[in-house]
């Protein structure tokens, strides 16, 4: 937590031209300043906080326009989204080539740490990602001049022994600080006589104490947070239908009911008439495993830009492409040919992405086109893996992905994003 607040002040001090410079430097010398520029600043920070509605719900806090609030002070979750989420695609043509291909390996590399899971090959990607990057900050920042030390801080530093970490101690999602601050802030908030705060404070620890002793003695005191809505269908593996949804069957004409039909003949090796249209009843939202709720263009393009955190950008695990993503148009339930009833959803899929950005951005920047309803994709419910951020990048249509960093660890912990629809 702390290692992305120092990342954050210091990159930003870098790039701003803000950083103290030594009298034996010389600003005019600092070719990587973008952001220096006032103009190309407002700019930025307009487009920071013009991300917002393309954030999910289940992204917390959005980052707000550093520009107007950076001063004010920028929590934690905010550096996190805007440093390694939104940075690589809104840096790319305001940090110097050369400059951004760094902060990229630096993103890519502290993606892959962040992870609950992670196999012998990431651990061996990262560490190889942020060494070099330690070693190219070298270079290309500090250049070895006495001048300049005070750029090498513990924050640049730790970053060579990130991946030694995960080897010795496991992911650092198991450690991180961020439920130690959450503690404390839970503890904080129970402090009922401030004339005495440390003794208060020492009784209600005493206190949890005991109420979670007595939780693990008779696991029946915890009530059951984890039930859901009577209006919902459960469809195993922490999977869940939630509402809205169609009172009634629907005739789904057009694209739609043509992609419905093709996916059923393929399934069920029923042919249909040429003239024939599904008939079904929609739902608007499915909860996934990890807590967060994938919503749909159905209901959520009936609400202004300004009023919606879009939710209905998803990633699924196609099996030929593999990682994917998508906008959900709306999910539904279809029986196969042995009467089994399967949950689907009706999908947009984004082109592949664009190669020579994914490669030069160490796989961190991952630039699609949206296909529209030209090339609409029927795909089993189950396969989607979490609700994304598709940030628009440029002025051709094309959109980059933001995923949602720290979501495995509040997954760990329970944690399921708010429904307040159901």
């Amino acid at each position: 937590m702390h290692l992305i607040l120092n990342l954050f002040e210091l990159l930003m001090g870098l790039w701003r031209g803000t950083l103290d410079c030594d009298p034996l430097d010389d600003r005019s010398l600092w070719d990587w300043t973008g952001l220096k520029d006032d103009v190309i600043w407002q700019k930025h920070g307009a487009r920071v906080a013009a991300a917002t509605p393309y954030l999910p719900n289940s992204f917390d806090r959005p980052p707000r326009n550093p520009a107007e609030a950076m001063s004010s002070g920028y929590k934690a979750q905010e550096c996190l989204t805007y440093l390694f989420g939104l940075g690589p695609g809104l840096l790319r043509d305001i940090l110097p080539d050369v400059y951004w291909r760094h902060y990229c390996k630096i993103v890519r590399g502290y993606r892959l740490i962040y992870q609950r899971k992670i196999t012998k090959e990431e651990v061996v990607t990262a560490h190889k990602l942020l060494c070099e990057a330690v070693e190219d900050y070298e270079s290309l920042y500090y250049r070895r001049l006495p001048s300049r030390l005070h750029f090498v801080r513990q924050s640049i530093h730790i970053l060579l022994h990130e991946a030694l970490e995960i080897i010795r101690l496991g992911p650092g999602t198991y450690y991180t600080q961020w439920t130690m601050e959450r503690t404390i802030g839970n503890l904080g908030e129970e402090i009922k006589q401030h004339s005495d705060p440390y003794e208060n404070l020492s009784q209600r620890v005493t206190r949890r104490a005991q109420v979670n002793a007595l939780k693990s003695l008779i696991p029946d005191l915890e009530p059951d947070n984890d039930c859901l809505p009577c209006s919902s269908e459960d469809l195993g593996d922490s999977y869940a239908l939630l509402r809205a949804r169609d009172k009634y069957n629907q005739t789904i004409c057009g694209l739609a009911g043509d992609a419905i039909k093709d996916y059923l003949e393929d399934t069920t090796g029923i042919t249909y008439a040429e003239n024939f249209s599904p008939s079904l009843q929609r739902w608007a939202r499915l909860l996934l495993p990890n807590g967060q709720i994938a919503r749909s263009a159905w209901k959520e393009k009936q609400k202004a830009l300004n009023k919606v955190r879009m939710s209905r950008n998803i990633r699924f695990e196609d099996p030929v492409d593999g990682e994917s993503y998508g906008e959900v148009q709306f999910y539904f339930q279809a029986k196969t040919d042995d009467d089994e009833i399967i949950s689907l959803a009706l999908i947009s899929p984004y082109s592949p992405p664009d190669q020579d950005l994914l490669e030069s951005s160490f796989n961190s920047l991952w630039v699609s086109s949206s296909t529209g309803d030209g090339e609409l994709q029927i795909i089993e419910a189950n396969t989607i893996s979490s609700v994304v951020g598709m940030i628009p990048f440029d002025d051709h249509g094309r959109f980059f992905v933001v995923p949602k960093m720290g979501l495995e660890a509040g997954s760990m912990c329970g944690v399921r994003e708010r429904d307040t629809e159901s």
